[in-house]
């Protein structure tokens, strides 16, 4: 599922290079902030509840694991 960003510019390489490279500059911009915030999203799905686990873990007074994922 990687995306290869090629910095090739498209097109003649007359007088309107300058626009095309700047437009495929702002495409890799647009495709890494997509691929940062899916990446973003995995992680905060699966990190949070374990965070929260050893974040109640650490605190005093110390709980024991089952006292953390007891719904009481």
């Amino acid at each position: 599922m990687a995306s290869r960003v090629s910095l090739k510019s498209k097109g003649k390489a007359g007088k309107g290079s300058k626009g095309s490279e700047e437009k495929s500059i702002a495409q890799c911009l647009k495709e890494w902030s997509t691929w940062t915030m899916k990446k973003a999203k995995v992680v905060t799905h699966y990190g949070f509840i374990p965070l929260v686990i050893i974040i109640g873990m650490n605190s005093e007074p110390k709980p024991q694991i089952y006292q953390l994922l007891s719904p009481v």
